[in-house]
């Protein structure tokens, strides 16, 4: 488990390595520039408020789960643990969250490269398979009702539950941050370096709840 720990420590120092080098190789009067033009996007305020509010949501999340993983680790040496067996559904879940976040990264590339017409449906594709995600969990939960696995019915199960349903309130809140971009951008009320901008933050939230979900399953099934 310590292994699990180490790795939501080095996927939050690697995130916030590349936030800061955003940063540092903004030239002066580039984000000088970006403060005067931008809108307030998604995550509010302008580029390095952004940046901020940003790093400290991935440090509040990070430390979220690794505390709930550690919980894990200590609840699985008493005697009465039972390995739960996961449904097969999260192997399709986890790859349509894979998908995703890849469709993100094409919609951030196409963002940063100034091709206008991946935005739409890059975005609309990241959505779909998103919310297929989120609904192949709730199907998941379903199926382990149905076979009589029951929150109650031993720790592993509960944390399970608890875990899994964590992790898809921080995509749904990411949904939120992701519908408003899309709006944005069906109306074209935002311009290019504003848009740009909030979609690179969503792109990696994204691969961070990616990286997280990864970290999770594969601890479930380790266990």
């Amino acid at each position: 488990m310590e292994i699990g720990l180490i790795a939501l420590a080095l996927i939050l120092a690697t995130l916030l390595g590349w936030l800061l080098k955003q940063s540092f190789n903004t030239q002066p009067w580039v984000a000088e520039k970006m403060s005067e033009t931008a809108h307030h996007g998604p995550l509010g305020g302008n580029a390095n408020t952004r940046l901020i509010a940003l790093m400290t949501l991935l440090a509040v999340v990070t430390s979220f789960f690794a505390l709930i993983l550690s919980a894990y680790a200590l609840r699985m040496e008493l005697g009465d643990w039972v390995p739960m067996t996961e449904p097969q559904l999260l192997w399709t879940n986890t790859g349509m969250l894979i998908l995703a976040s890849l469709a993100f990264q094409w919609t951030r590339n196409g963002a940063v490269k100034g091709i206008a017409s991946r935005l739409k449906p890059g975005l609309i594709v990241t959505g779909a398979l998103t919310a297929g995600f989120i609904v192949g969990q709730f199907v998941a939960w379903q199926q382990l009702q149905a076979n009589g696995q029951l929150i109650t019915d031993n720790p592993s199960n509960a944390f399970f539950y608890f875990l899994t349903g964590a992790h898809a309130v921080h995509i749904i809140g990411g949904m939120y941050v992701w519908a408003r971009a899309t709006t944005r951008v069906m109306l074209g009320t935002a311009e290019g370096s504003a848009i740009r901008r909030s979609i690179e933050l969503c792109t990696i939230y994204w691969h961070f709840l990616l990286l997280v979900w990864l970290i999770i399953f594969g601890l479930m099934l380790a266990t």
